[in-house]
């Protein structure tokens, strides 16, 4: 067997073993992709949520830009491999930094909502890639995300991708490998699906109301006026 084959075989079964006993959803369909879990509508779950709930810590940290106590608070749920929450990260979140968090007005909160087992590998990779490193990766991820839709074998992709993004195979393994990490990320989409409604991504919460869906940078300001205002 070719030393190339050998380590994807290798790569795909520490990947298995990392995310065992998670479900395995479609990457995403031809016609852009589903970001609904399976068997759920996007309709479903409260319009408005408790600020104490959602903000509760929970059992990992969240990724977070802007200040504590800046006046509105948005949190986003969202998959990597989503692609409408592609478009939103790549069409409208500059906007969205430049505007409201690098100015103070918004405290923006990511969490991953992950939809299938390549989304947690790449929060996985996000986490274990160290302090200030989780939105560049993010940010690659996304942006090379038909790729990984395209590839013929999308456990090469990945181990190719965590390359490009400072890892060496050692620590690729080792943190597909943390079985730790991996509960806690889907510790964290459960708790959000059973507490707060998300069934869909991408999902926003501005100041504890549900926002459902991708944003131009219009839609996203018609949300947050009225919360600037008062």
């Amino acid at each position: 067997m070719k030393r190339q084959t050998m380590i994807a075989v290798a790569a795909a079964a520490v990947i298995v073993a990392g995310i065992a006993g998670y479900f395995v959803y479609a990457i995403q369909s031809e016609s852009g992709g589903s970001s609904l879990l399976p068997g759920a509508e996007q309709s479903e779950g409260p319009a408005q949520v408790s600020m104490e709930e959602l903000l509760a810590p929970g059992p990992i940290p969240d990724h977070v830009l802007g200040p504590a106590d800046a006046p509105v608070t948005v949190v986003e749920y969202a998959s990597l491999t989503c692609s409408h929450c592609k478009a939103f990260h790549e069409e409208t979140f500059s906007e969205v930094k430049k505007r409201y968090i690098d100015t103070g007005k918004i405290r923006f909160i990511f969490r991953d909502f992950p939809l299938d087992q390549f989304a947690t590998a790449g929060a996985m990779l996000g986490r274990c890639a160290g302090e200030g490193k989780y939105f560049p990766i993010a940010d690659a991820f996304f942006d090379q995300q038909d790729q990984l839709r395209a590839a013929p074998d999308p456990f090469v992709w990945l181990q190719s991708f965590a390359k490009q993004v400072g890892f060496t195979q050692e620590s690729f393994e080792a943190c597909l490998s943390n079985q730790s990490l991996t509960d806690n990320i889907l510790a964290v989409r459960q708790r959000a699906s059973e507490k707060f409604g998300v069934s869909s991504t991408p999902t926003f919460f501005f100041n504890g109301k549900v926002r459902r869906g991708g944003m131009t940078i219009e839609e996203f300001e018609q949300e947050l006026g009225p919360l600037l205002k008062k």
